[in-house]
Formats: C-alpha cells, sequence, structure tokens
C-alpha cells in the first residue's frame, strides 16, 4: 500500500486527547497534526522521536496533516495509523501472501456476527471464513503484544469468532503487526488478562491465529512477514 502523498519529516512534542500530536519541522515551525489510533500508543508516542505525516489534502479539515510513522530510537519503524489496518490486510489476502486464506474468491469487508461486526468474511471455500483483524504497534523484546490497553471489544471478537467456528465455520484473528521489529505475537496478559485467556479459549475452540509482519518505508507500508502466535501466558506456541 502506497501513501496517497509524499510524508513529511517532524519531531514529536507530545500526543494527547488521544486524537492530536504537536510536531516540529526541521525548520522549526511548531503545528498540531491529527493522531489515528485510538490505542494507547505504548512505545510509540515518545517526546522527541522522528516521526513522518502526510497532508490529508483536505483544507477544511481543522488539522489537515495525518500522523502515519514514528521511528524509535533504535531506528525501528512503527506504522501508527490504525485505520490502515484493514487495507493491509484485504490487500495481503488478495495479492495472496497469506497462504492460510488462500482459496476465497469473494471478500466482503464488515461483516455482522452475533452482536458484532466482523472485518471481513471470505467466501467461495468449502466453508466461509470469518476474519477479524488486530492492528498491532507494541513490541518489547522483538515480541509484538496486543492489547496496548483494556480491550472488551477484542474478547467480545474472539467469542464471536469462537461461536461461528462452533457453528461450521473458520474463524480467524489477524493481527497485523505495523512495525518491523517484531519475532513473534503474544497476547499482552499484563496489559489486559481477560483478552489473553479469551484468546486461548478461542484457540481451544478452533479460532486459528496468524500475525503478518510490515515492512514501513516512507513510500509505502506491506504486511508480507508471517510471524509465530504464541498464546500462552508464558510463552507457549499456539
Amino acid at each position: 500500500m502506497e501513501f496517497e502523498t509524499p510524508l513529511e519529516e517532524g519531531i514529536l512534542l507530545r500526543r494527547y486527547k488521544r486524537f492530536l500530536a504537536d510536531v516540529r519541522r526541521p525548520d522549526g515551525e511548531e503545528f498540531t497534526i491529527h493522531t489515528p489510533n485510538t490505542g494507547s500508543m505504548r512505545g510509540c508516542a515518545e517526546p522527541g522521536s522522528r516521526i513522518w505525516f502526510r497532508d490529508a489534502g483536505n483544507p477544511r479539515r481543522r488539522y489537515r496533516h495525518t500522523w502515519e510513522i514514528t521511528e524509535t530510537p533504535d531506528g525501528t519503524r512503527i506504522g501508527v495509523n490504525t485505520s490502515r489496518s484493514n487495507a493491509l490486510v484485504r490487500e495481503a489476502i488478495e495479492t495472496g501472501r497469506v497462504a492460510e486464506l488462500a482459496g476465497y474468491p469473494v471478500v466482503r469487508a464488515e461483516v455482522p456476527l452475533g452482536e458484532s461486526r466482523i472485518d471481513f468474511a471470505l467466501e467461495g471455500g468449502e466453508h466461509p471464513c470469518f476474519v477479524e483483524v488486530k492492528n498491532v504497534t507494541l513490541a518489547e523484546a522483538g515480541v509484538a503484544r496486543f492489547p496496548d490497553a483494556v480491550s472488551k471489544r477484542g474478547s467480545r471478537h474472539l467469542d464471536e469468532l469462537a461461536r461461528a467456528v462452533a457453528d461450521g465455520a473458520r474463524g480467524v484473528i489477524l493481527y497485523c503487526i505495523q512495525r518491523e521489529d517484531a519475532e513473534a505475537m503474544r497476547p499482552a496478559d499484563d496489559i489486559d488478562p481477560a483478552y489473553g485467556e479469551a484468546l486461548r479459549r478461542a484457540v481451544a475452540g478452533g479460532v486459528e491465529a496468524l500475525a503478518l509482519r510490515a515492512s514501513i518505508t516512507l513510500e509505502g507500508i506491506t504486511l508480507d512477514t508471517p510471524i509465530p502466535v504464541e498464546t500462552g501466558a508464558a510463552g507457549e506456541a499456539a
């Protein structure tokens, strides 16, 4: 996925009110940009970080620039725009980069499932397949982790997928890891133990857990590297 407009570089001064961030351009100009991320952004919103943002091209927007990438002190790039995750996953599915999800000619988005809406329904294979996408920006010591804040909604989605599997469908939780330094994926039990339990319960019930890591450049982001999902609280592999 290529960015719609060229990215500009800046230094993050602070993130606040969830959706706002103050930045400074290399020429010293300071202004406010939009933060398209509802999570805690733990580890990717440190003041002084090098970031990149783009002009959304809408002069009627109060904050017309959108934050896209953060760089950590060790040079790792993180895609912080969570609104891109579904499009990244859809692109990966439709271009055949998710071997486990091959063979479904129809991909429908935002499909009702139980009391929720699931990101994708894949149809045309032997069994319908429901896919819920979770964007991941948190990682520690080479391990990506989700969620970065308590997520009751995330636990509910796992339960809905498990019920779909019990009814004869496939259910997949797919972690879209928008950073380049993760070698494995685990639930963040220390942040939301209920989510970790929900994931283990869902996997035990037949839900498939997949994770794809992104390659991130200043021109675009591509999900292209599968990594293992370890569902156990102590790192037991799925």
